[in-house]
């Protein structure tokens, strides 16, 4: 695959779609950022090299367009922080990115990257990491329903002139990430928990994160599932505690994971109510209980050999 000269990024009014956007903006790129309903900053839209595209992936009539003469899409466009996710998440995972799969097949683009994670394989670990099956069943809808597009889009480009990329990255950290901005507010005003029995998981920098996904832009033979993450295997307990040792602000407070759940519950009933959006569900809280960690060896030899931050200790100073 020739150099990427035209890039549409989906949710680029997102977080991480948003972080990807910016960091590309500087390069040689010419991007081609989606929105639908939340308008792009005005710096961002207005960069020379950078076109805007309003388009709704539920409705495919919107959708050639912004694939129009591109090279490469990167998704992330969805759904977040709304209660029953169940009900929607099948909806506006699978169906939404089957209606871009199709628009960008009959486009011809040169290669989709979908942004994925490792949890799709449901509890893994170092000793049995996620390797890039696609026969799981994940006890989460989050990660049953992005399975089921990373299904999709290995399944239907075969055969066809467009390379399919998946990208399962690790919990994605730093500064102007949304989680962890949320978990410093929660933090320092003495509100953060968790529960007590230790979640492992894998971690990869915000730096290290846009350093993978531009190489999987712009690497002529990337192709397939990808585990991207660090090399220290690390509890969720023990990254708030550092984490809010370096904010300044009190470690979380253990509590039993049913109080946990319960407050989930809650938040989407006001939610519901209010009809506003839930800051958390009991679907991202079963999917941020499940243990992962993945083989990152694929990742290291042909998209990034080396991490900025290979550990947790290392990149602390970025939050």
């Amino acid at each position: 695959m020739k150099t990427p000269s035209t890039i549409l990024i989906t949710g680029a009014a997102g977080n991480l779609g948003g972080l990807l956007s910016r960091h590309l903006v500087a390069g040689p790129h010419s991007l081609r950022l989606m929105y639908h309903r939340t308008p792009l900053p005005g710096d961002l839209a207005g960069a020379p090299q950078v076109q805007t595209v309003r388009a709704d992936l539920a409705d495919p009539g919107t959708l050639p367009a912004a694939v129009d003469r591109v090279d490469v899409v990167v998704h992330f466009a969805g759904v977040l922080f709304r209660p029953r996710p169940e009900r929607f998440l099948p909806e506006t995972n699978t169906r939404w990115f089957s209606n871009l799969l199709a628009a960008a097949l009959d486009a011809r683009v040169g290669r989709v990257i979908l942004i994925s994670f490792p949890h799709v394989e449901g509890p893994t670990s170092v000793e049995q990491p996620a390797t890039g099956r696609l026969d799981r069943e994940p006890i989460s809808v989050h990660a049953k329903t992005r399975l089921e597009e990373e299904r999709l889009l290995l399944e239907r480009t075969r055969g066809t002139s467009t390379t399919p990329v998946v990208l399962r990255l690790g919990m994605v950290y730093g500064r102007g990430i949304l989680m962890v901005d949320a978990a410093r507010w929660l933090a320092c005003r003495r509100l953060l928990c968790v529960w007590p029995d230790p979640t492992w998981f894998q971690l990869l920098s915000m730096a290290d994160y846009l350093r993978a996904v531009e190489a999987a832009i712009v690497k002529p033979d990337a192709t397939g599932i990808y585990h991207v993450g660090d090399d220290q295997p690390v509890t969720l307990q023990h990254f708030l505690d550092e984490a809010c040792r370096v904010w300044g602000c009190p470690r979380p407070r253990r509590v039993p994971f049913w109080l946990v759940y319960a407050t989930a519950a809650c938040c989407e009933a006001f939610a519901l109510i209010a009809g506003t959006r839930s800051p958390l569900t009991r679907d991202f809280v079963r999917l941020g209980r499940v243990s992962h960690w993945g083989d990152t060896r694929r990742a290291r030899a042909e998209l990034i050999p080396e991490l900025r931050y290979p550990t947790l200790e290392a990149g602390l100073s970025t939050l």
